[in-house]
């Protein structure tokens, strides 16, 4: 009888060390960006948002305290693979997120994919991990790199500019741009220019603008990039008689501030809003203008959905973050109230959402920021999920 009791005890105790096991003490995320040069505004926002998300959630996800790992990755892909590794075998993180360019995060994202660790994606949506190479460990806050281009393509058309100057930067995400626009953009393209990443010179791209004398201009330059090729567009008069358009973070509300009332009347377009009328967009805006006391960008509510994904899926899971099946089935679950409104996650774990046409407008007030002025598309569907394999 005693044996049977020693046995039943033994049970019980391994019983009580195995669902110990399972629910974690606390949950660390690796949060790897480009915090640092002139495109540091995009990470350091993404940052901010999510930090703030996590600081009005009383320091917790999913009820579990919090530790964030901080990486620079300095726009340098090398630089972010060190880091990364650093994330995964020294700090054993349970999610990697935060990082903002494509070239960056198709160098690190093999590595976090191996360790079977959960990346979510606030900003990039490489082609590359979107078809035939999607994977079951990559879930996206922002989008598939291509969308907010489709959108400024279908705008463009239906606008009825007939020819127009295509430019991005010479990577990864420049391309999948241009390819986007292209894919629903019937005029004229008389010219598609492709820069450095990093440049902040346009003399000669502005040049070879005025020679095309296109109808409108469509641009792709995130971070300081855009900020100093706007300046030096409407420097050189070219505003009045060429249009830009862009994708929403190039008439985003940093680079508003920065350029000022010369972007007036300006189009883009963006999957978010400042003004998109839903009670957890409202709460994140007043939250972030009362913490940091500027405006939220569109990359800064991708960091803050990010932070809510992860809070959502923890939950979900009651804490149980060492079983990443049950995790990643939370995840793609998407439990929560994006600040972009209703979205759900494709095939390929990135998001079918709407686009919205935005304009810089000049308020009664003489405040310039953006204005909601309509759909785009509604809950849109990139065209690389139909080649991904997973469930």
């Amino acid at each position: 009888m005693r044996k049977i009791a020693f046995a039943l005890l033994g049970a019980m105790l391994a019983g009580t060390v195995a669902s110990a096991a399972l629910a974690a003490d606390k949950v660390k995320v690796g949060f790897l960006s480009t915090l640092s040069g002139p495109s540091a505004a995009i990470g350091l926002d993404i940052r901010d948002a999510f930090n703030l998300y996590i600081k009005t959630n009383g320091g917790k996800l999913g009820g579990l305290p919090v530790e964030v790992l901080f990486g620079d990755d300095q726009l340098n892909p090398d630089t972010g693979k060190q880091l990364t590794d650093k994330f995964l075998k020294k700090d054993r993180v349970d999610f990697v997120t935060g990082v903002v360019f494509t070239n960056v995060m198709l160098a690190v994202a093999p590595a976090v994919f191996a360790a079977k660790t959960h990346f979510i994606t606030a900003n990039a949506g490489p082609a590359h991990f979107s078809g035939a190479n999607c994977s079951p460990w990559l879930y996206s806050t922002a989008w598939q790199n291509d969308g907010a281009h489709e959108a400024g393509g279908k705008f463009s058309q239906d606008k009825g500019y007939k020819s127009i100057v295509l430019v991005a930067p010479n990577y990864p995400a420049g391309k999948d741009a241009l390819t986007g626009f292209r894919r629903y953009y019937r005029g004229q393209i008389i010219e598609e220019i492709y820069t450095k990443v990093g440049q902040l010179d346009y003399a000669t791209e502005i040049a070879q603008i005025r020679v095309s004398k296109p109808q409108a201009a469509y641009v792709f330059l995130p971070g300081g990039m855009g900020i100093n090729f706007i300046k030096q567009y409407v420097a050189a008069g070219l505003i009045k008689t060429i249009p830009l358009v862009g994708p929403g973070f190039i008439a985003d509300e940093d680079v508003i501030k920065a350029v000022g009332e010369p972007m007036v009347g300006m189009f883009n377009t963006s999957q978010w809003a400042h003004d998109l009328d839903n009670a957890a967009n409202k709460k994140f805006v007043a939250d972030f203008q009362k913490e940091y006391g500027r405006m939220p960008t569109l990359y800064a509510s991708q960091g803050y959905d990010a932070a809510q994904l992860m809070d959502a899926a923890v939950r979900d899971v009651k804490g149980n973050i060492e079983d990443k099946a049950a995790l990643s089935k939370a995840l793609k679950a998407a439990n929560f109230k994006s600040v972009r409104g209703d979205f759900k996650y494709h095939v390929n774990n990135m998001p079918i959402q709407n686009f919205y046409l935005r304009q810089v407008v000049k308020e009664p007030s003489g405040r310039i920021t953006n204005k909601l002025m309509g759909v785009v598309f509604k809950d849109h569907v990139d065209v690389y999920g139909q080649q991904c394999k997973l469930k």
